[in-house]
């Protein structure tokens, strides 16, 4: 909801806010406690006034009553402009900072209508439990003191809903907040009994949309047409509410999440101050090694520590970000322990506090009233704090890594300086290559618009569970396989027996037990369907001593993550594996907290599948093809990793072999260019591994990936190719779009990962260029020198081409 601006209630906080200058104080304050890092880059953002709007003539007198008693006067342009779009029937998507107000621009027409129609009903829909309690209780809140809207009844129905009060829900709440998950299972898969609330159906709010990308993007589009689909069979026709950080495009991203045109409100309305955002390298480790003698720098989680202790300590209220449950709570620990030592401020290190999924509701909602309310000076977080709850209000963020996309950073980043103060930023670089070259790159990070998101409704892979949901929710007609691009599919399940066409559509048919090719049936349809990706089929991870079930991990996953010897985090907690069973698809753990990681080791074999969709032939010599291919990996043992980075031991196991489908962007250079560049038949096997190391760091810089999103395989004589070859492909079933926007895009990728590698200072190769954190090989062999001659022949090959897709 919008906020007043206003003071932090903390007495040091505030006359931390209210300093001119602040964050460059803050910066000299860290430059002097770590001389041996480095910043590289430091720029300030000019702040930002708010501007304001009318109220909509249209707005419940005491709804906007409540809210001016509550500070907020007036609405922000964005806010009143997302309001009466929606108001007037059109899908809206609202892409502005973090903090920003968005979610009063979907309040405002929803409860108006709500409480002008008394049998109306509204769908909020949240990526995340944290954020859906959050808007639920500031609508509960604002039902409560409004006469007109005491029969809304807004609740939540998600995955810990008790099985009692679901009926309840279903027959009288008119405002349900959701999660796709429980969409796809509960609401889709028995829609007979939400024909109450489908009938009815007003508005569909889609919060935090950006964060719909990649497989699960694609899952979550398919159920929204689902349910679009379903409205319509019970005469609704809901309007659309998105809502994002600002994302590149969003009316293009909602559309195709949607199936439906959006208009967009990217103007934002709302104040921020100044802001300094800070590129920061950590120094070497004296005296560590790593991998082949490469040097070591300081973790980053680390060196965010012993940052937020040096923010906190001078009073400014520090939120850090970091990628892990565990993480979150060492860094917190760290910078208690910093505080409370050398820093000489036991009082702060007080107040300090970890924050991470897995905590129960009411911890969380405590942790946050205390973040906002200034009880609390800093806060180590997953990026469970990077979505919508409001904690605005701070005086600086922090963050241990790269997120993955810069979307997220300016997400993280946008959680300081929101309520009109300065703020400084501090991104603290991991010893790999994306962070290495976005901080000696800063223009790649601060100087372009962020990423489109890369998602693919039409993955035959992905729209073959939905298609077979949708016929068993009612049959399928021609315009529904047209719209979804559906035909090859509807096509392959009708052959295989498990949709019959009749007059009036595509029904779904039920197989004798065991015929079915698939395993799916009507009655289990929608639970063969995993939004989140992965085989469908879970491992069982059991806490052997005590016989509690800690958690599950997907089949196709579990070999690597819990392989026996694996160090697993539950909740804050470690465990150790004992054994992994695939016949009962089970793994038994014991708990344990050793001082070091565990990194699996495998062997990967990739095979071209049918014709190439794309083939460019940029030069004499490089192709570069968009393929579909079989990838059979086997987790061959695993890397002990000690706490200071180096590594301890190489353990052996022998695993099953995991077979993927999906699809992959591969390039092929001729042997004679190899030789012209100086590259060896000998050093070829090491020169395309390091190659290939890079590129995977750098994709995620031009799609919305992870480097564990993908994966690749290099080889100096392919079989199928018959030359030396370099693969890099989506770790999905059917593929993410990943390699395709990296088949798009070839030549600024190669451009960017030859700059990465040649401006590490390393000599031999380190994880700031050249070696990765997932090699199944071990890093072994990597050959420096011969990437960047083989990069800089790329670029040379592909630039300033006609031959590009």
């Amino acid at each position: 909801m919008a906020q007043p601006q206003s003071e932090s209630t903390d007495s040091a906080a505030s006359q931390t806010s209210a300093r001119p200058g602040l964050a460059q104080e803050l910066l000299e304050d860290i430059s002097r406690r770590f001389r041996e890092s480095t910043c590289t880059h430091q720029e300030t953002m000019a702040p930002k006034p708010s501007t304001y709007a009318e109220w909509p003539e249209w707005t419940l007198p005491q709804l906007k009553d409540i809210l001016q008693d509550r500070g907020v006067q007036n609405l922000y342009t964005h806010q009143a402009a997302v309001a009466q779009a929606a108001w007037q029937g059109s899908d809206v998507v609202v892409s502005t900072g973090t903090s920003s107000g968005k979610s009063l621009g979907y309040q405002l027409p929803i409860l108006s209508r709500l409480a002008q129609n008394r049998t109306d009903c509204a769908l909020y829909i949240t990526p995340t439990k944290a954020l859906g309690s959050d808007q639920l209780a500031a609508v509960q809140s604002l039902c409560a003191d409004i006469e007109e809207l005491r029969d809304v009844f807004p609740a939540p129905y998600d995955g810990d809903t008790p099985a009692e009060a679901r009926a309840g829900i279903r027959d009288s709440s008119r405002f349900i907040f959701s999660n796709p998950d429980m969409i796809h299972m509960s609401l889709l898969a028995v829609h007979q009994r939400w024909a109450r609330v489908l009938r009815r159906l007003a508005f569909i709010v889609i919060d935090e949309c950006h964060s719909y990308r990649g497989v699960f993007g694609a899952h979550v589009s398919l159920v929204l047409r689902r349910l679009l689909r379903s409205c319509a069979h019970y005469g609704s026709h809901p309007v659309i509410i998105l809502a994002s950080a600002t994302m590149n495009d969003p009316a293009t991203h909602a559309q195709r999440l949607t199936g439906r045109p959006a208009c967009a409100v990217t103007e934002d309305g709302a104040p921020t101050g100044a802001r300094t955002v800070v590129l920061w390298e950590p120094g070497f480790i004296e005296g560590a090694e790593g991998e082949h003698g490469a040097p070591v720098r300081r973790p980053a989680t680390t060196e965010a520590a012993g940052i937020m202790a040096t923010l906190v300590a001078q009073g400014a209220r520090t939120l850090t970000f970091v990628r892990s449950r565990r993480s979150a709570e060492t860094v917190a620990l760290r910078t208690q322990e910093e505080l409370a030592g050398s820093l000489g401020r036991p009082d702060f290190a007080r107040r300090v506090a970890s924050y991470r999924a897995g905590y129960l509701a009411e911890d969380r909602r405590a942790l946050e009233r205390a973040l906002d309310n200034g009880e609390l000076l800093g806060v180590a977080t997953t990026n469970a704090l990077e979505l919508g709850i409001d904690v605005g209000g701070l005086d600086a963020v922090v963050t241990a890594g790269f997120p993955g996309t810069v979307a997220s950073f300016w997400q993280q980043a946008g959680r300081a300086g929101r309520r009109g103060q300065d703020s400084l930023v501090v991104l603290v670089a991991r010893d790999e290559p994306m962070d290495t070259y976005l901080v000696h790159h800063p223009q790649a990070l601060l100087g372009r618009p962020v990423e489109a998101s890369v998602f693919n409704p039409a993955n035959p892979y992905i729209l073959y569970g939905h298609v077979y949901c949708a016929a068993v929710e009612k049959p399928l007609l021609p315009d529904d396989i047209t719209a979804w691009g559906a035909q090859g599919v509807v096509d392959q399940l009708e052959a295989e027996g498990l949709l019959r066409r009749r007059e009036r559509g595509w029904f779904a048919v039920p197989l004798p037990a065991g015929d079915d090719p698939a395993g799916l049936r009507p009655e289990t349809a929608h639970s063969h369907v995993t939004l989140r990706g992965g085989s469908g089929t879970e491992v069982m991870i059991v806490d052997a001593t005590t016989g509690r079930l800690l958690g599950t991990v997907d089949s196709a996953r579990a070999a690597s993550q819990v392989h026996p010897g694996a160090v697993y985090l539950h909740q804050g907690e470690s465990y150790v594996v004992d054994a992994l069973d695939f016949t009962d698809y089970v793994a038994l753990v014991h708990p344990e907290t050793p001082d070091y990681t565990t990194t699996a080791r495998s062997d990967t074999d990739i095979r071209i599948v049918g014709e190439a969709e794309g083939l460019v032939n940029y030069s004499p010599g490089l192709w570069v093809a968009n393929v579909e291919v079989d990838v059979t990996q086997r987790v061959t043992g695993y890397q002990v990793r000690l706490p200071d980075g180096t590594v301890g031991d190489e353990v052996p196991l022998a695993m099953p072999a995991q077979n993927l489908r999906t699809r992959a962007v591969a390039y092929t250079i001729d042997p004679l260019v190899l030789a012209e560049i100086g590259v060896t038949a000998g050093a070829t096997p090491g020169t395309l591994h390091a190659a290939e190391h890079a590129a995977i760091g750098l994709l995620p810089l031009l799609a919305t990936c992870d480097r564990w999103d993908i994966g690749g395989v290099s080889t100096a004589l392919h079989v199928d190719t018959q030359l030396p070859t370099v693969f890099v492909y989506d770790g999905h079933p059917g593929g993410a779009g990943f390699a395709d926007e990296g088949f798009r895009r070839f030549p600024e990728w190669i451009e960017a990962t030859y700059d990465a590698v040649r401006s590490c200072p390393c000599e031999a190769g380190c994880p700031s260029c050249v070696q990765s954190p997932k090699c199944g090989n071990g890093n072994n062999p990597l050959d420096k020198a011969g990437a960047i001659a083989l990069l800089g022949a790329l670029v040379s090959m592909t630039a300033h081409t006609d031959a590009a897709p």
